[in-house]
């Protein structure tokens, strides 16, 4: 493949490729263990009773010789080990039965009287757990180019994966996941004598957990619920469809939070790029959020939009769902922003006061003067006129494309230009935009309402004037830049410098608080040295953050 690979047919190979970005094998744990506890859970996987209560009750004998233990000798690792095992067999059990323990206490057999078994319940709604699937992370295997590593935190409990089935979440919040909602739970049962109580909690929010007298910190696994998503949900396939048939996805564009809001923890808003999804930001999120700081300090949100649409009118429907949300959450705190390529453009405009700039770069008149209809006099203002957010506090850049990239002029580029075509479903009277819009450079009128692509065209007009535009003092920003390990000129000049699809020259700014150059193709917020990158900007910025 030539090296200056293009911009259509690298976006093509890398969502089309035979690689998946998850595959998930299920498999039956198997566990070995000298303890009498341990035993017990041999004897119980051996001769497995098909009757559920009777299982659950060989189980609850295993986690509560496990607890006894633990009791006297806090420290014993292979009790810890016994007792997860066995609460997450019983978590598999309620879940496979289809049991209902929150509704009504379970009495379950033992091997020498039965045990009361009851879960708790949340009294919030979203948290019904008659509403979700719910099973134990180590029956999945993962793999795929979005599941480079398994992220677990060693501790007390079985660590879960909350699958959503009946409930609408978004009819609850309207900032939630989505209406398929994977999350990451951990399962806990105390005991007082025959009394088994069980209940959820939550490794985002709770570091750790009391049990039989003592402290322990809370097992977890961050990247069950992230790989299995992955692989239900397969958001490759409209991936493509988002970038070549957008208007089949307006209603998607959506701001949300990947957990539950914590007005105590800083938003983190991960804006993805051309031909990408929020699916994207899978290896950076399990990653950091193994970081013990991370994890109490930072919340994960994310902007998904249709790519094919040109990046102003995106940012436009941005910056509406951001005065939605800050209404949603008043006291959210200060927002920082990961944009990765296109979302880099997206999020520059964030922190950008346009004034006039970009209106009278296009328009001789301002827009009260202009003979519009009143929707594209809304739609060209919010797109080509804003301030820069309040509500942001930094902005990290991953491979940006503030200055276009010449991949778009090129055969493929002009190609997968006129595939996507123009956004004609929000410029209804996209003719009267045009028509009254002044020569480009060119000195020929606009023929079509620019898309994505377009926008990324280096002589485009809204391109070249946004780069002139000065970043609004105050808010510090990072880049984070890849070059396949070649180097390269860092001017116009060939060699260029680039990360396959954008060159430094386009992604640069001047006045970054720090810039980092690291061996890695486009998709620079995946690669290891990428996501460390990310972890010690957002540990500096809790320097200067008051909590």
């Amino acid at each position: 493949m030539k090296s200056a690979i293009s911009l259509v047919l690298g976006f093509v190979l890398a969502t089309t490729s035979c690689k998946s970005y998850s595959t998930v094998t299920q498999v039956q744990p198997a566990y070995r263990s000298p303890s009498p506890a341990g035993q017990i859970i041999a004897t119980s996987l051996k001769q497995a009773s098909p009757q559920p209560l009777v299982r659950m009750g060989h189980f609850l004998d295993a986690a509560a010789a496990a607890g006894s233990v633990l009791e006297k000798h806090p420290d014993n690792t292979q009790a810890r080990l016994d007792y997860n095992f066995a609460v997450a067999r019983i978590f598999g059990i309620i879940n496979d039965a289809g049991l209902e323990p929150w509704k009504a206490p379970l009495r379950c057999p033992g091997a020498s009287q039965s045990w009361k078994f009851s879960l708790k319940r949340d009294p919030q709604p979203q948290r019904n757990p008659s509403h979700f699937k719910i099973e134990p992370a180590d029956i999945y295997n993962f793999k795929g180019t979005l599941v480079v590593q398994r992220t677990v935190k060693d501790g007390l409990g079985a660590p879960l994966v909350v699958m959503s089935k009946d409930i609408d979440p978004e009819k609850l919040d309207p900032f939630a996941q989505g209406k398929h909602i994977y999350y990451g739970m951990t399962g806990v049962v105390n005991f007082k004598g025959r009394d088994c109580v069980a209940q959820f909690v939550d490794p985002l929010a709770v570091e750790t957990v009391p049990f039989g007298g003592h402290t322990y910190p809370l097992a977890a696994d961050f990247t069950a619920p992230l790989a299995l998503a992955l692989a239900d949900l397969k958001p490759r396939k409209t991936e493509l469809a988002g970038l070549f048939k957008p208007e089949e996805f307006e209603s998607k564009i959506r701001l949300a939070r990947l957990q539950p809001y914590d007005p105590n923890k800083i938003p983190i808003l991960c804006i993805h790029g051309l031909g990408d999804s929020q699916a994207t930001w899978a290896p950076l999120i399990q990653t950091l959020r193994g970081d013990p700081v991370i994890r109490k300090n930072y919340q994960f949100w994310f902007f998904s939009y249709p790519t094919g649409y040109p990046y102003p009118l995106t940012a436009a429907a941005l910056r509406k769902r951001m005065d939605k949300i800050n209404a949603y959450y008043p006291n959210h705190k200060k927002i920082v922003v990961i944009g990765h390529s296109m979302g880099g453009m997206i999020s520059r405009t964030l922190i950008t006061d346009s004034g006039m700039t970009l209106w009278n770069a296009i328009y001789d008149k301002p827009p009260a003067q202009m003979p519009f209809s009143a929707g594209t006099r809304q739609v060209m203002s919010d797109s080509l006129i804003f301030k820069h957010r309040t509500d942001v506090s930094r902005v990290i850049f991953a491979s940006p494309s503030h200055r276009g990239s010449y991949d778009a002029t090129n055969f493929w580029g002009r190609l997968g230009s006129k595939i996507i075509g123009a956004p004609t479903d929000i410029m209804r009277n996209a003719s009267e935009a045009l028509t009254l819009a002044k020569p480009n450079s060119t000195g020929k009128q606009i023929q079509q309402m620019p898309n994505s692509i377009d926008m990324l065209n280096p002589g485009n007009r809204f391109v070249t004037t946004m780069a002139k535009i000065p970043l609004t003092p105050g808010i510090p920003y990072h880049t984070i830049l890849g070059d396949r390990g070649k180097g390269g000129n860092l001017s116009h000049e060939p060699p260029v410098s680039t990360d396959g699809i954008v060159p430094y020259w386009s992604s640069h700014l001047d006045g970054a608080k720090s810039e980092l150059i690291i061996p890695s193709d486009h998709w620079t917020h995946r690669h290891p040295l990428g996501i460390a990158e990310v972890g010690r900007i957002l540990h500096e910025h809790l320097k200067g953050t008051a909590l």
